[in-house]
C-alpha cells in the first residue's frame, strides 16, 4: 500500500477534461473545479430554502442560518464597520458559508478537500488583498489610502522605507491567512488517513496484528475526523474575522 498515493488521489486536484486553450495557457475542467461549483450550487438551493422557509424542517433551517448571520452581523462585522456594516455584510456572509461548505464538503466520503489546494486559498487571500485596497480607495481616496502606509511624523527619507515595510506586512497578512486555512484543512486530512492506514502497516506483520490494530486506529480516525468537524467551522470563522479586521 503506497500512502503517498492515497494521500494524492484524495488531497491532489485531477484534471478531467480541457474547456480552450489560448496561447500556452489550457482551461481545464478538474475535479477541484466542479467541487467549487457543486458547493455554490448547494449553498444558493439550501440559503434560498432558508431564507424562505416559513414551518417544519425549513423552519430549523431558517433559525439556524439565521443566528449565524446574526452573529456575523452583530459580533464581527457590526464592531469594525460601523455605519458601513450593511455595504460589506453580504460579502463577508459569502465568505463565511462558501469556506464553511467547502470544508464541509471535503469531510465527505469520496469527496475532495479543495480548501486543502493552496490555489483555492491563495485565490480567497487574494480576495482579501483587493477588497483592502479597494474599500481603501473607496473611503478615503486614492492620496489618502496611501497615506495610511506611512505613519505621521516619519522623516521624510525614511517614508520609502516604512511604505515598503507596509506593504509588505499587509501582503504577509494575506499569505498567512491563505497557509492557515490550507495548512488546517490539508493536516487534517492527513491525520485521518494516516490513521486508517495504520491497519494496512500493520497488517503486513500478519493478519491478526492487522486486525488487532484496527479497533485503535477507526476509533482515532472517527476522533479525528470529529475534530475535522469542529475545525471547518472554526477555520471559516477565523478567516472571516480576519478579513473584517485586515480591511477594517
Amino acid at each position: 500500500m503506497n500512502f503517498e498515493e492515497i494521500l494524492g488521489h484524495h488531497l491532489l486536484d485531477h484534471a478531467y477534461s480541457p474547456l480552450f486553450t489560448k496561447g500556452g495557457f489550457t482551461l481545464v475542467v478538474s475535479k477541484h473545479s466542479l467541487t467549487l461549483w457543486s458547493v455554490a450550487a448547494i449553498l444558493t438551493a439550501v440559503l434560498s430554502i432558508a431564507a424562505r422557509a416559513r414551518s417544519g424542517a425549513g423552519l430549523m433551517l431558517r433559525t439556524g442560518v439565521e443566528s449565524m448571520v446574526l452573529y456575523i452581523r452583530d459580533k464581527m462585522v457590526g464592531p469594525i464597520f460601523g455605519h458601513d456594516t450593511e455595504a460589506y455584510l453580504p460579502y463577508f456572509l459569502t465568505l463565511f458559508f462558501f469556506i464553511l461548505g467547502c470544508n464541509l464538503w471535503g469531510l465527505l466520503p469520496g469527496s475532495s478537500a479543495v480548501t486543502g489546494n493552496v490555489s483555492v486559498t491563495a485565490a480567497l487571500a487574494l480576495c482579501t488583498f483587493l477588497l483592502i485596497n479597494l474599500s481603501g480607495l473607496w473611503k478615503h481616496g486614492l492620496l489618502a489610502h496611501l497615506q495610511h502606509f506611512v505613519p505621521g511624523g516619519l522623516p521624510l527619507a525614511m517614508a520609502p522605507l516604512i511604505f515598503a515595510i507596509e506593504v509588505i506586512g499587509m501582503c504577509a497578512k494575506c499569505v498567512a491567512l491563505c497557509i492557515r486555512l490550507f495548512a488546517n484543512i490539508i493536516a487534517g486530512h492527513i491525520v485521518s488517513l494516516a490513521f486508517l492506514c495504520m491497519i494496512f502497516i500493520f497488517a503486513q506483520f500478519g493478519q491478526v496484528v492487522g486486525l488487532g490494530v484496527a479497533p485503535l486506529a477507526v476509533g482515532l480516525a472517527l476522533f479525528a475526523y470529529a475534530l475535522d468537524l469542529l475545525v471547518a467551522l472554526i477555520q471559516a470563522y477565523i478567516f472571516t474575522l480576519l478579513t473584517a479586521l485586515f480591511v477594517g
